[in-house]
């Protein structure tokens, strides 16, 4: 496989764990070519064309520095210029893979934050609120992320001769149905039932052994969850603080997300609603490590195919920890 392959496979898996469904997805791009056919054409050159195929723009290849096979990779969490210097070290690392943006991805971190109006009209929110909620709230990212220096990591990956790419909403998606799909099949009653679920899977019981593992933020443990809601896995980053109202009052009695400011702490204790914060790093983990289980498996049918003993090595670093749930 090579790297456009793996983000290929990486938009792919996204697709399909999106809480929009296929169709969902396909509006979502249907609706941006639209766009695109009625801009001037000054603006038809400036607009983003991965835009048109790609729902998530903030994953993307970022340099290919040589187009081959790809045989060993370097995957982390945060990747900056020192995990490029790493690379450098270990030697033969033929791909590195971030999950948070960087780059142009970075910089459009907002433009996939309306998939969380999807999210919670998928647990009861009407979607005419949501959008309203979120509309200053992305604006308030996409300002946000502006100053960013946003090609500092990919500079280094060009002048150290490296092929970068990154895959942040896809595997957030993964994460976010790995746990949608094991909440709806258990019996949960009470907080403490949910953190105890969590707490078994691999990624989450790493986390608590530095101190990091799911944590109740609003609520208690005796609390009945009511609704459990995977509101704050995947969309971006957080949404508005204002919209924890608007869950209580479509019946979301539990919110589980990757991690929680004060202000959006404040606003779940006055609705009474419920924060259990899984992890922010761990969560990322889980997502990433679905989707390279699955990027080993077809590496790996690949290798068998054309004779090699084996498919992709996979380092991992900055904070990813590897769990595979290959059988």
């Amino acid at each position: 496989m090579k790297v456009q392959d793996i983000q290929n496979l990486s938009i792919q898996m996204g697709m399909s764990s999106d809480f929009r469904g296929n169709d969902g997805v396909s509006k979502f791009l249907d609706n941006k070519k639209k766009k695109f056919q009625k801009l001037s054409l000054p603006e038809q050159d400036e607009f983003d064309k991965e835009a048109l195929e790609n729902p998530y723009l903030d994953s993307r290849v970022y340099n290919i520095a040589e187009n081959k096979e790809i045989k060993r990779v370097l995957v982390g969490i945060d990747i900056g210029p020192e995990e490029i210097l790493i690379a450098k070290e270990l030697e033969n690392i033929d791909l590195i893979i971030a999950h948070h943006p960087i780059g142009k991805g970075l910089a459009q971190l907002a433009d996939v934050m309306s998939l969380q109006c999807d999210v919670l009209s998928y647990y009861g929110v009407p979607i005419n609120i949501s959008e309203g909620l979120m509309r200053e709230r992305i604006s308030e990212v996409a300002r946000g992320v502006n100053s960013a220096n946003h090609q500092r990591t990919v500079d280094a990956a060009k002048l150290l001769n490296f092929n970068l790419m990154n895959s942040h909403t896809p595997c957030d998606n993964l994460a976010a149905k790995f746990l949608k799909d094991l909440i709806e099949n258990k019996n949960i009653e009470r907080v403490s039932d949910l953190t105890s679920i969590l707490k078994e899977i691999p990624e989450y019981k790493e986390a608590m052994k530095i101190g990091a593992g799911p944590k109740i933020f609003v609520g208690s443990p005796e609390n009945h969850c009511g609704k459990i809601a995977l509101a704050e896995i995947t969309g971006g980053t957080e949404g508005s603080p204002k919209l924890y109202e608007k869950m209580a009052q479509a019946g979301i009695g539990t919110v589980v997300g990757m991690h929680i400011s004060e202000e959006h702490k404040k606003e779940a204790e006055a609705a009474n609603v419920n924060i259990v914060i899984a992890g922010h790093i761990s969560s990322d983990s889980l997502g990433v490590n679905l989707f390279i289980d699955e990027l080993c498996r077809q590496s790996r049918a690949s290798s068998i195919e054309s004779g090699e003993k084996q498919g992709i090595e996979i380092i991992p670093c900055s904070g990813f920890t590897r769990f595979s749930r290959i059988k």
